[in-house]
């Protein structure tokens, strides 16, 4: 009951939709922006964002010319001023066909490449499709929590399987076989990992793709890092494997190009023996993007010359960037006692840090740590929680060197400051 300007009391019908409340408490932004309400106004130093994975803002990341050019053709052309067609402008799906079947046994058609409002958009329309009554998907631990938030919100139940650092956070297949029954419809994979840092062999995704066609379930393969890869391990598309299993394919310009506001993403069916069309799932993609947004034409009008016009320089200096970066915070980790990286990051932009509380005082679990570290000094990590590891933290490389030195001095300084003090027996 609401009190009225007159004096009266007034019943509404309508409320706030608690379950999309709920639903978007576990995600990435929403937990980064409760760290960030905790900096301190009075420390006038320079934030240092290590949280997200947007290193777009520095100098050292800026995209391709090519890439910039090729939108301010796209807008002067005046073609691409209207509506596009629901799957995607035919120019750039077919660039997206021919950009996804490098290294593939088969070629991608462009009918099998529909466009999204960055690779988001393309986890809420197959997650749309899969929430059928009693289905469920599993879900990598840690992972990404958009899954789990869209899978909240479409009423689509989700079950973790774990990633095992150990073994360079490998999928955990004798517990992906565990968990999976006669409703289970899909398993995801991410790969380069986020949050990982890991990249998985051709030899272990041909496990998962045998695993998943045992379990009569499509494969989900978040491959939004794709090609960023830098270890040992080259970075294989689970494309590859389509003919073991369905395999659908998500991506997007925002990670290789450094352009995660220009919000192009793709889905991609990866389906030789046309599963996929015969089981309804394609028309149910189609019908999914008749009932949402596109992204902007023009955006999908400079497709073409953006995978086309940019040279392997650009991608190479990316690489090597990461590369250095990541060495840098393997490096400095090693140098902070209550901190522990498993395995050295070998993809994408982040690392996977195990917190150990028994070194420190008054630090509760992570989402503590990470609040106290931004009070402190200004520098922004993810808890581990948010991801789906409590007592880790995640923390982003993608970000200029000096910066990158500064956050874990930062860093370095708050552990020692937090640091049990070890009384000696002679003391005591």
């Amino acid at each position: 009951m609401t009190k009225m300007g007159n004096g009266g009391m007034k019943r509404w019908s309508f409320h706030g939709n608690e379950e999309l409340e709920a639903a978007a408490s576990i995600t990435i932004r929403g937990v980064l922006a409760k760290v960030m309400s905790n900096l301190n106004p009075e420390d006038h130093r320079a934030v240092i964002p290590l949280g997200h994975g947007d290193p777009s803002a520095f100098s050292c990341f800026r995209t391709a010319a090519v890439a910039e050019d090729a939108v301010f053709d796209a807008l002067r052309s005046r073609k691409f001023n209207s509506y596009a067609p629901t799957v995607g402008i035919l120019p750039a799906r077919r660039a997206i066909a021919k950009y996804v079947s490098h290294g593939l046994p088969y070629k991608v058609s462009p009918d099998d490449v529909f466009l999204t409002i960055g690779c988001e958009q393309a986890i809420e329309v197959i997650i749309k499709v899969l929430a059928v009554p009693g289905a469920n998907i599993l879900l990598p631990r840690p992972g990404y929590t958009y899954y789990e938030a869209q899978a909240a919100a479409n009423h689509l139940e989700f079950r973790h399987f774990d990633l095992l650092p150990d073994k360079g956070w490998e999928v955990d297949l004798e517990g992906v076989k565990a968990l999976a029954d006669e409703n289970t419809v899909a398993i995801v994979i991410i790969n380069p990992g986020n949050p990982c840092g890991s990249v998985f062999t051709h030899d272990h995704l041909r496990k998962v793709a045998e695993t998943a066609r045992m379990l009569g379930i499509l494969v989900i393969s978040d491959e939004v890092y794709g090609h960023l890869a830098f270890g040992s391990n080259p970075f294989v598309p689970m494309g590859v494997f389509g003919s073991t299993t369905p395999v659908i394919t998500l991506g997007s310009l925002s990670k290789r190009w450094i352009v995660p506001g220009w919000r192009l993403g793709w889905l991609v069916t990866n389906d030789p023996y046309d599963i996929l069309h015969k089981s309804g799932v394609v028309e149910s993609i189609v019908s999914s993007l008749n009932i949402s947004s596109d992204p902007a034409t023009f955006i999908q009008g400079a497709v073409p010359q953006i995978i086309e016009k940019t040279t392997d320089d650009f991608f190479s200096n990316i690489i090597g960037i990461l590369r250095e970066t990541a060495d840098l915070c393997f490096e400095r980790i090693e140098d902070i006692p209550c901190l522990t990286c498993p395995h050295k990051p070998e993809g994408s932009m982040f690392a996977m840090v195990k917190l150990n509380l028994s070194l420190l005082e008054d630090i509760e679990d992570d989402m503590d740590f990470c609040m106290k570290l931004c009070k402190e000094e200004s520098v922004i990590v993810l808890p581990g929680f948010a991801v789906g590891k409590k007592n880790w933290v995640r923390i982003t490389f993608a970000i200029e060197q000096p910066s990158l030195e500064d956050g874990f001095g930062r860093i370095k300084d708050f552990c020692q400051r937090h640091a049990k003090q070890i009384i000696s027996s002679h003391e005591s």
